[in-house]
This record gives structure tokens, C-alpha cells and sequence, in this order.
């Protein structure tokens, strides 16, 4: 490894280190993040789930791959805003003083990201199992099914980055990233596809979550999940190619 790429992995984890010191003072907001998804959960098992037909599956197994998803959104939402937090107060004029380049910056905020979302995902499933989440995966299909959920974690925790980067404050930066949040309910996430209006249909099937959800409820259920993870695959690695791109020319332009 070169000095350089070196340099730049001590910084991205020093940074990441920080975000994750940010976030444990940052308590309402963490909170809100963690029982959100859960809250949401109980709501549509609790409320709604005896109202829709999922078949021999119990509604509770059914939905918490949904859930997952949705706390990849919450989650990424707080990546839009602390980026723009730093973007405004300053914090990024003075790491530019240290040499301090788009991608260990962004890096530190994306790693950040992603382990508090490993921690609202132990939370959810800790939740679930304890109101009659009783999942059938093999050891490789829990592997499976959590790489997944990384790897889409990973891709929308950048495009939320480069969201931060071009909102002008936090609050814009939280709007911006509503759509992330949103994109799980147009899908098979709470309901089966076919219960949808059939002009939904076309959007809902072929969307990124929507793969995401069908791989990990396979997997997790010990069921044939055919090209859907190759399908979540693609997905993710054109947001994540996309976004890291975008959001190294958004950092050079801000900081210019």
C-alpha cells in the first residue's frame, strides 16, 4: 500500500471515529433513529398485519426485511445532515488546512453511518424475535441476506453524502433525503405487489428496495430467491458508483 492510500485509511477511520463520537452526543437523533423503525414495526404487526393476507407466512416474518430497509433511510438521512453540518460550521475549511481530501471525509461520515445502522438492524431483529420472528435461514443465508443489506447500506449512506454536499443546510439536507425513507412503502415491503393499484405495479417491482426485500425474505425464510440478489447487486453498485462519483465532484466544487 502507498503512503498516500495509507494516509488516507488512517484519516477516513479517525474521522469515522469521530462521526460515531458525534452521533453518541447527537442522542435524540440517535434514538429517534433506532425507534423509529421499531415503533413503525409494532405499528404494521400490531395494527395492520391482521388486515393483510400474506399467505402461509406469519406478517411479522414478512416485514422485517421492510423494516431493515427503512432503517437503511433513517439512517441516511443523518448522513445527509451531519455532512452538511460540517459542510456549514466550518469543519471542512479546517481539515482541508491538514490535506484532508473528499474521499477519507466522506468515508469517515459513510463508515459512521453504516455502524449505526448495523446497531438499529440488532435492534430490529431483537425486537421481532421477541414478537414471533422465527426466521428458517441457513448459516449462508444469514450471511447472504445481511451482506445485502450491507451493501445497500453502504451505496445510499454515499448518495446521502453527496445529498449533504449539495443542501445548503441540515434541514435542506433531511428533506433532500426523504425519498430514501419513502421508497420502501412503493414496494413489497409492508404488502404484497399485487394488492397495489396495477399503474403501481411497474414502479414497485422494479425499484432498488424491491429486489433487496425478496432477497432477504428468501434467504431468511430459507426459500428460492432466483436472480433477486443479483438484481440488489446492481442496483447497488450503480447508486454506490453514481454517488461516490458525484459526490467527489460536489466536494471540489464546495471547497474550491
Amino acid at each position: 500500500m502507498s503512503d498516500a492510500a495509507a494516509n488516507g485509511l488512517t484519516t477516513a477511520t479517525v474521522l469515522a471515529g469521530r462521526g460515531i463520537r458525534l452521533s453518541r452526543r447527537n442522542l435524540d437523533a440517535v434514538i429517534t433513529s433506532l425507534m423509529m423503525p421499531v415503533l413503525l414495526m409494532l405499528v404494521f404487526v400490531y395494527f395492520f398485519g391482521g388486515a393483510i393476507d400474506t399467505g402461509d407466512t406469519r406478517y411479522v416474518t414478512y416485514v422485517v426485511p421492510g423494516v431493515l430497509v427503512l432503517c437503511a433511510g433513517f439512517g441516511a438521512a443523518g448522513t445527509a445532515v451531519s455532512v452538511s453540518e460540517d459542510m456549514r460550521s466550518g469543519t471542512v475549511d479546517r481539515l482541508r488546512t491538514l490535506d484532508v481530501g473528499a474521499v477519507p471525509f466522506l468515508t469517515g461520515h459513510v463508515v459512521a453511518a453504516v455502524a449505526r445502522n448495523v446497531l438499529a438492524t440488532t435492534l430490529v431483529f431483537g425486537v421481532a424475535a421477541l414478537i414471533g420472528f422465527r426466521p428458517a435461514a441457513t448459516a449462508a443465508g444469514w450471511l447472504a441476506a445481511i451482506g445485502l443489506l450491507l451493501v445497500y447500506i453502504t451505496a445510499v449512506s454515499w448518495l446521502a453524502a453527496a445529498a449533504g454536499l449539495v443542501a445548503r443546510t441540515p434541514e435542506a439536507a433531511g428533506a433532500v433525503t426523504f425519498f430514501m425513507m419513502f421508497l420502501p412503502y412503493p414496494s413489497s415491503a409492508f404488502v404484497p405487489i399485487d394488492t397495489m393499484p396495477s399503474w403501481l405495479h411497474g414502479f414497485a417491482e422494479h425499484q432498488p428496495v424491491t429486489p433487496l426485500i425478496e432477497s432477504m425474505r428468501g434467504l431468511l425464510l430459507d426459500q428460492p430467491v432466483g436472480d433477486a440478489p443479483w438484481t440488489t447487486l446492481a442496483w447497488s453498485a450503480g447508486i454506490l458508483a453514481l454517488s461516490m462519483t458525484a459526490a467527489g465532484a460536489l466536494f471540489r466544487h464546495r471547497t474550491r
